[in-house]
């Protein structure tokens, strides 16, 4: 039996502790919370920073254009303090800098107000197989004093192939930059859509600018038949083809041929009238005359002789027409003047010179013969002003 013993004894030592050890882990498990406790404590604890974004965007946003704020500013991103109830958000200065991460999201993303970090990184929109990154640039930016500036970034790819069919532009602290052992926030942007770049070349302004490329025109397209005829005339800005417009009508429908009908001419010259003319006037002098007209050549005022007239008087049309010809061609020498913000404009915008004295001349004529018939003699004296205010005299300089 003592033989039995001291051989057992080993064997009842091992399993005696081994049930005392099992006995022990047992009961202090039922005291110990559960790991999902633990990661749910740990995701309920709220950073105490966020980062946010100062502006909006400036849209609409294109494939390779740099991306602003609506205040035509480069995007500034602000670390605060999430805690602050405070209307004013006065950016937290930490005691090093920090580094963030900006990226492309979903756009639909998130559902909520909240958002773990795990899910901010879950949504985080990567390019396309065999396509640039999505996001190009300055895709890094450091804070400091609470304040970081977003240098030029672009998206290299539209938005049209994701679920939502919209981007957000966020941003997170990068890994390897601490935030000081404080938990910081990500930020994100207003979704928004992104448009090919192709779009943007080819859009028709509304309205057009003078310094506009005239295909930027209604039924003028980039490269096509009508450009490439314009192009050979030297017409290549709106301005171009308004002044042709207004000095050769005739001319500048027989550069751009039968192909453009009455009807898609109507078109092109109504979109090229709603351009804005602004504020300049051009002067184109001579030995007895000065006439000042308007960015498009159309005539606001002449003075012949010393005698001032304008629009709304009797001018003789076919020496008008014939200075303000020689003022086009000679485009380039002008004298370029501001008109004065009280100025009234001579000449109402969308109506050529024949449109604005064609309707008077041949009354004016019979007017004249009227007078020279009775024998009136012309005389330049303070009266004949009267004469030409009430649209009498429509003689040429060398009349005078």
């Amino acid at each position: 039996m003592k033989s039995l013993s001291l051989a057992l004894e080993p064997v009842l030592r091992k399993v005696v502790r081994q049930e005392v050890e099992h006995g022990i882990s047992k009961r202090l498990r039922s005291f110990s919370p559960s790991p999902s406790f633990c990661v749910e404590a740990r995701e309920s604890i709220a950073p105490t920073l966020k980062l946010m974004f100062a502006k909006n965007l400036k849209k609409p946003i294109f494939t390779g254009s740099k991306i602003i704020d609506e205040d035509n500013n480069p995007l500034q991103i602000i670390l605060v303090n999430d805690s602050n109830n405070d209307h004013y958000i006065a950016p937290v200065n930490l005691d090093r800098p920090i580094r963030l991460d900006i990226v492309a999201l979903h756009g639909d993303f998130p559902s909520g107000d909240k958002w773990s970090s795990d899910e901010f990184d879950r949504n985080i929109v990567k390019e396309r197989d065999g396509k640039r990154p999505l996001l190009a640039g300055d895709v890094t930016v450091t804070v400091r004093n609470g304040v970081g500036t977003i240098g030029d970034i672009e998206f290299t790819d539209n938005s049209s192939w994701i679920r939502s069919r919209k981007f957000k532009i966020g941003v997170k602290v990068a890994k390897g930059s601490s935030g000081q052992g404080v938990a910081v926030c990500e930020a994100m942007t207003e979704a928004f859509n992104v448009r090919d770049h192709r779009g943007e070349l080819y859009k028709k302004h509304h309205p057009p600018m003078l310094e506009d490329d005239v295909w930027r025109l209604e039924k003028i397209g980039k490269d096509g038949a009508f450009h490439k005829k314009l192009s050979a005339e030297n017409i290549n800005t709106v301005q171009d083809f308004l002044k042709l417009s207004v000095v050769d009508l005739d001319r500048l429908r027989q550069i751009l041929g039968q192909g453009m009908s009455d009807k898609m001419w109507d078109v092109t010259y109504k979109h090229a009238r709603e351009c804005t003319l602004g504020n300049n006037l051009y002067i184109h002098r001579g030995p007895n005359f000065l006439l000042t007209l308007n960015p498009i050549c159309e005539v606001k005022e002449a003075e012949i002789n010393s005698q001032v007239f304008f629009s709304g008087e009797a001018l003789n049309q076919l020496y008008i027409k014939r200075l303000a010809r020689q003022a086009y061609s000679q485009w380039d020498l002008l004298e370029v003047v501001e008109r004065k913000a009280n100025e009234v404009p001579l000449l109402t915008q969308g109506h050529t010179m024949d449109q604005q004295y064609g309707a008077h001349h041949n009354h004016n004529i019979e007017i004249n013969k009227s007078y020279q018939q009775n024998g009136y003699a012309l005389e330049r004296s303070p009266n004949n002003l009267e004469m030409i205010n009430e649209g009498y005299i429509t003689t040429t300089p060398m009349e005078f």
